[in-house]
């Protein structure tokens, strides 16, 4: 290297004064305007001072050029070939001595060498198979880069271990110890690195939705009432027809008031499960309208050759183009109709001060509406000491004599309270109302009454609600029975019309919402020829109407003019059924009579042989019934027992609506009295009509 230096040295000058020249003769030639600039020849070329020179020295020169850089060359590549071979020779030894770490590092603690021999001895498998990888072809570092090499011997030679680390090369047992330190111990060493590790298992993916029918003649969207009762009429009067009902719920179409009626009375303890009860007549039944094996397959419904009723369970319609006739489910699916119904009841309102209350409150309230409902509400009725209902309406007063005939057994305190003065009090008249809530007070129920929500709160294991009076109370759970809104998500994709003072699918007389849509149930306003414009949320309007939308949409074209009752029951001994508009606002007249033993929902469903009683009611024909010749009715509302009886209530001085209190199976008189719409004199001499005081 110093002999090249030396060379150079003395050519430098040489070289310099060769390219002066050669740049002054061209800018010359320049300077006297020649065409191209002379090629200079070789003979100008010196080592000696600017524009001298001779052949002998351009020689020199051009040898002395040439034997530099063929040296230059030859340097480098001694070089390289050297570093490559010592990098070999270096990964050969490391790789053919066994634990060498302990040798080289010498600084290692003695434990540490301890335990390197100790694995790398009791890992045969390891040893005897090596790791098979090319120990040079892949980290052979390039000939343009020869400092790279140095660098990594130089640093292999001071931390062996980084370097087993960082190349490929190592043997099983340079590699098998770091692996075992970091693996958790076990109890036999010797099986930590032999086993393998077990994959995890790969989590299980939901199943597949069912299969889905492309297409279905009668398209019955909600699993209720009100579509069951459609299905039935489509196939009385079309008895090939193909009925798909497709529902949210996990369940078959069930009837809805036995969960808040017959169901908490019955004395078996799996009644949650097996959702069979004794009516109040003594017969057992199950809520389910039919069993399964009364439906067909979905997806062989179209193959069936007679047609018949097939249900989509767990299914949520969530889009509707009735330009192409065809619905889209929350998976996806689509499903086109012929023709179709809308019968998808209502949604439970809550109160925004418990949806604003967070998790803790909305975990322990209830909005009762569904069979899952009445499963969770039974189970949490055993575990807790304490329920609150809010609301006293129909449904909220069964619920609390329900729970509270149960109080006695379960340890269970049951609170109801609600804004209005007493039970019922939209519906009742206030002396009734007031006699009802003294009902219920005798089955165990704390009622407290104008009783308004300000606020919720979760606070040490209890709900506390304030009221806007001061008043707190403190529960385990609630139970929010504060009405229905009904259900029109449909609506707004579908493009259907939804009324704006009694909500739901407006509907023509034939319960039309388009050409071919039907709506029937909760969620249908209708046009009543006597009473206006309404909207029902009753278990006789849900088989009324869907039973008339099934015939019309096989071609009947009646008009709903049905009146259609609704019943209450609170408990075994009181009840009552009542038609029209029923509003405690109304003028009301009440005629009375002493109730007997037969003056009682039980005794009406032993009459009758239903425990729903709409479906021998609404079969009737409401034709006139001579009054009896019992003796005259007692005076209005005079006496605190009100055993049994019949209230009217007035619009114009015309009944508009009737409550019959203990008196059963005389609707289709009060239905006759509202359809004639005539002014009365006397309604005492109109209650004769039902024959209320026959003994």
């Amino acid at each position: 290297m110093l002999k090249c230096r030396t060379v150079w040295k003395k050519l430098a000058p040489l070289a310099r004064n060769s390219s002066t020249l050669c740049h002054q003769n061209a800018k010359r030639a320049v300077l006297r305007s020649e065409r191209r600039p002379a090629l200079l020849q070789s003979a100008q070329m010196s080592a000696g001072p600017s524009g001298g020179g001779g052949p002998n020295n351009n020689t020199l020169y051009v040898v002395l050029v040439g034997a530099t850089c063929l040296g230059g060359v030859a340097y480098a590549y001694s070089t390289l070939r050297g570093d490559k071979q010592r990098y070999q020779d270096r990964l050969t030894e490391i790789a053919s001595r066994p634990n060498k770490e302990t040798e080289i590092n010498t600084a290692a603690p003695e434990a540490t060498k301890e335990s390197v021999t100790e694995k790398s001895s009791e890992e045969p498998v390891a040893t005897s198979e090596p790791i098979q990888e090319p120990p040079l072809e892949t980290p052979a570092p390039e000939p343009s880069e020869p400092s790279s090499s140095p660098a990594v011997v130089e640093s292999a030679e001071a931390i062996p271990v980084a370097v087993a680390e960082s190349t490929p090369e190592v043997s099983a047992e340079q590699i098998a110890p770091p692996v075992a330190e970091s693996a958790p111990p076990a109890p036999t060493p010797a099986a930590a690195p032999v086993t393998p590790t077990p994959a995890p298992a790969a989590p299980t993916k939901p199943a597949p939705p069912a299969p889905v029918p492309e297409h279905a003649p009668y398209l019955l969207i909600g699993g209720g009432t009100a579509s069951f009762a459609a299905a039935r009429s489509i196939r009385a009067r079309d008895p090939g027809a193909r009925v798909l009902i497709v529902t949210e719920e996990p369940d078959l179409p069930y009837m809805r008031p036995p969960l808040s009626k017959e169901l908490w009375f019955s004395d078996d303890p799996e009644v949650t499960e097996s959702l069979r009860f004794k009516q109040w007549n003594g017969k057992e039944r199950s809520i389910f309208f039919q069993p399964p094996s009364f439906y067909v397959d979905p997806i062989e419904l179209t193959k069936v050759e007679n047609g018949g009723v097939a249900v989509l369970t767990g299914r949520k319609v969530v889009h509707m183009d009735v330009r192409g006739n065809k619905i889209r489910l929350q998976d996806g699916a689509e499903i086109t109709y012929d023709k179709c119904l809308i019968a998808t009841g209502g949604i439970p309102r809550n109160l925004q001060v418990i949806e604003r209350a967070g998790d803790e409150v909305m975990q322990r309230t209830t909005l009762f509406r569904k069979v899952e409902d009445f499963k969770s509400l039974g189970k949490v009725s055993r575990e807790i000491k304490s329920v609150t209902i809010i609301g006293g309406g129909f449904l909220g007063s069964e619920l609390a004599c329900a729970l509270g005939r149960r109080s006695e057994d379960l340890g269970l305190e049951v609170v109801q309270m609600y804004p209005e003065k007493g039970n019922m009090g939209k519906v009742l008249p206030e002396y009734l109302s007031n006699w009802t809530t003294a009902k219920v007070r005798k089955e165990g129920v704390r009622v407290i009454t104008e009783a308004v929500v300000k606020n919720v709160s979760f606070k040490n294991g209890k709900v506390e609600i304030k009221l806007k009076d001061g008043r707190t109370v403190k529960t385990d759970h609630i139970v929010a029975a504060v009405g229905l809104e009904p259900s029109v998500e449909l609506a707004k994709s579908a493009g259907l019309e939804v009324d704006a003072d009694f909500g739901g699918y407006r509907v023509n007389a034939e319960l039309q919402a388009r050409s071919n849509i039907w709506v029937a149930g909760d969620a249908a306003c209708f046009y009543d020829i006597k009473l206006g414009r309404r909207r029902v949320e009753h278990h006789d309007h849900a088989v009324v109407s869907g039973r008339l939308a099934g015939e019309n949409m096989t071609g009947a074209n009646k008009p709903y003019w049905h009146q259609s009752m609704f019943w209450s029951d609170l408990g075994p001994d009181v009840g009552y059924e009542a038609i029209g508009i029923v509003d405690s606002s109304l003028p009301t007249v009440g005629v009375f009579a002493k109730a007997t033993e037969k003056d009682t929902p039980k005794a009406a469903a032993e009459k009758s042989g239903t425990g729903i009683r709409s479906e021998s009611e609404t079969e009737a024909v409401a034709v006139s019934v001579k009054p009896g010749t019992a003796a005259p009715p007692s005076p209005t509302h005079q006496k605190d027992d009100y055993g049994k009886g019949v209230i009217f209530y007035l619009r114009d001085k015309v009944v508009v609506g009737v409550v019959l209190w203990n008196v059963f199976n005389r609707m289709p008189i009060a239905r006759k009295i509202i359809k004639d719409g005539e002014e009365h004199v006397d309604l005492n001499e109109v209650a004769k009509l039902f024959n209320i005081h026959e003994d």
